[in-house]
């Protein structure tokens, strides 16, 4: 039987980096099989950003990707977030190899997934 590393990332964890940090980070622990849970998301332009990046790294023969899922931020931003400009932080999001990690279902309250070994 194939072992499978899964990091539960405290948000605390990541939020002394940079999004190139986090980026990197992420694409390190995932491109050696790793599957990673983060207590808090990533932004939607952090989304964006790892995205674009593992596009750019992918080998078909070494990594073919990421499965990426996670919940949104918690309800609608108050009248001071919208004032300054500032989101909540997004809430738990679940990030590996997408030959690893295959999402089954996702609501609102939980997400399942399969971890595959090989």
């Amino acid at each position: 039987m194939a072992e499978i590393k899964v990091n539960l990332i405290s948000h605390q964890k990541i939020e002394g980096m940079t999004t190139d940090e986090k980026i990197d980070f992420i694409l390190g622990e995932v491109k050696q099989g790793g599957i990673l849970v983060l207590e808090r998301g990533l932004t939607p332009e952090e989304q964006s950003k790892l995205i674009e990046k593992t596009m750019n790294e992918i080998k078909p023969d070494k990594f073919i990707g990421i499965e990426m899922e996670g919940y949104r931020e918690d309800g609608r931003a108050n009248w001071l977030q919208k004032v300054l400009g500032k989101m909540r932080p997004p809430r738990m999001t679940v990030i590996g190899p997408a030959d690893k990690l295959k999402t089954i279902h996702k609501d609102n309250d939980i997400i399942k997934t399969i971890i595959l070994g090989r």
